[in-house]
């Protein structure tokens, strides 16, 4: 599996998640640049990393979800190339319409970050395939506008089609429906504001995070 991860100015977790990915598939990944109008078609999965692209300029995600190498990200989700967006990247694929809802400030206006536990609510997506639901993840979080919202029609249609995948135990950010992570209609979009790339060594912590990206991994390598 040959995996990509995007650089915006701003991103703080972008090397994380190449290390995290690399650990996954034995394979150090592309790296993109925002400026780039293409990604290599022999690429498996694209990750959109968490920080503060363009300083969240405006608001979270917003400007970098019109950078140049969204558009090639675009076209590759629509063939079918799984994209995990975390955190930034999260509110970044919001912002670019490959997922529904908005990410607000986190209720309380405080930044958070510590261990979450989550909830598995759905496996109908390539990152959670592999998980059962209900099964429960200890993945950190880091953020201030987590705050995941969307019209009560819109979270209804979530729900029945099984978008939503990933809910926290203890709703720390005032999240509709408590929701941590949803996907697109083919379920190869995958948004999550907690960090999985900081799950994957013991030393830190724990692995939870590994149990996200090792499906969509295998799924790439047949």
């Amino acid at each position: 599996m040959t995996a990509a991860v995007i650089t915006f100015p701003g991103s703080n977790c972008d090397r994380d998640m190449a290390v995290a990915l690399e650990q996954v598939t034995g394979r150090s990944p592309v790296r993109l640049w925002h400026r780039d109008t293409q990604v290599p078609r022999h690429v498996d999965m694209i990750a959109v990393p968490g920080g503060f692209s363009y300083g969240d300029y405006l608001r979270s995600g917003a400007l970098a979800a019109r950078s140049p190498i969204m558009r090639a990200v675009a076209e590759a989700a629509a063939r079918g190339v799984p994209v995990l967006g975390v955190c930034n990247g999260f509110q970044i694929l919001c912002e670019a319409g490959l997922l529904p809802g908005a990410l607000l400030r986190n209720a309380g206006q405080t930044f958070i970050c510590r261990t979450a536990e989550l909830e598995v609510a759905s496996t109908a997506s390539v990152f959670t395939a592999d998980l059962e639901v209900g099964e429960t993840l200890r993945i950190p979080v880091a953020h201030h506008d987590g705050n995941f919202f969307a019209a009560e029609e819109v979270l209804d249609r979530l729900e029945q089609s099984g978008r939503v995948v990933l809910r926290y135990v203890d709703n720390l950010n005032g999240s509709r429906r408590a929701i941590a992570g949803v996907a697109n209609e083919a379920g190869n979009v995958v948004g999550m504001m907690p960090h999985p790339e900081r799950a994957v060594d013991a030393a830190h912590g724990g692995t939870d995070g590994l149990k996200l990206l090792r499906h969509c991994a295998a799924l790439a390598l047949g």
